[in-house]
C-alpha cells in the first residue's frame, strides 16, 4: 500500500469531507481516506497496482477540489460609477422581525456560470430538469 497527501483549498466543511471520501473510496484500489476540512488536506491510502496518485488527482480535479477557490470581491472604492465602470455595491437591510440582525447581498453578475456551488455538489436541479 502507498499513501499520498494532497492539499484541497476548497474543502472547507464537513459536507466537503463526506463528498471527498465518497469520490475517493469509489475508485478501485483506494483502501482508506483521511480528510480534514480544518487543515484542508486529504491522505489517501491506495494499492499502486490498481490505481496511481495521478488518477486520484484527476478525480479530485474533476470535482473542483484541487483548484484555487476564487470569488469576486468588492472594490475598495465607494459604490458609485466612474466612467461607466460597474462597481460592486453591497446592499444592507435591517428587518423589524429580527431586530439587530443585518443581512448582506452582493450583485456580482455572470462569471461563466450563474451560481458558485460547493465543489463536488453541483447545482440543484428542478423536477422538470431531471426528467
Amino acid at each position: 500500500m502507498k499513501k499520498t497527501t494532497l492539499e484541497l483549498p476548497t474543502m472547507y466543511g464537513d459536507h466537503h469531507v463526506l463528498e471527498v471520501r465518497r469520490i475517493l473510496l469509489a475508485i478501485p484500489g483506494v483502501s482508506d481516506v483521511y480528510a480534514s476540512s480544518a487543515f484542508q488536506v486529504v491522505e489517501v491510502t491506495y494499492d499502486p497496482e490498481k490505481v496511481n496518485d495521478l488518477e486520484v488527482r484527476v478525480k479530485l480535479e474533476e470535482a473542483g477540489y484541487l483548484g484555487d477557490w476564487s470569488v469576486i470581491t468588492e472594490k475598495g472604492s465607494p459604490a458609485t460609477s466612474k466612467n461607466g465602470d460597474e462597481i460592486f455595491f453591497r446592499h444592507t437591510a435591517i428587518y423589524e422581525q429580527t431586530k439587530h440582525a443585518i443581512s448582506f447581498a452582493q450583485n456580482v453578475g455572470e462569471v461563466g456560470r450563474p451560481l458558485w456551488p460547493c465543489p463536488g455538489m453541483g447545482v440543484i436541479k428542478t423536477m422538470d430538469e431531471e426528467n
